[in-house]
């Protein structure tokens, strides 16, 4: 059974917008689902998502000058 956070739970969790957060979720790397009103993501699948980002580790975003 998946924990379920709020999109504006996971995006202070993650440091992504809420707006990245539902691209991800479109495209089904993360899991959501709507619930009444409130979108919500899959805590398990976000931080499934985040560990294979940070593995990418310094191949994304700025390099060092």
């Amino acid at each position: 059974m998946d924990d379920w956070l709020t999109i504006a739970e996971a995006s202070k969790v993650s440091g992504y917008s809420s707006e990245h957060l539902r691209d991800l979720m479109r495209e089904g790397r993360i899991k959501g689902r709507k619930f009444a009103t409130v979108w919500q993501v899959g805590r398990s699948s976000l931080f499934a998502y985040l560990r294979g980002q940070q593995a990418k580790g310094e191949k994304r975003g700025r390099k060092p000058v």
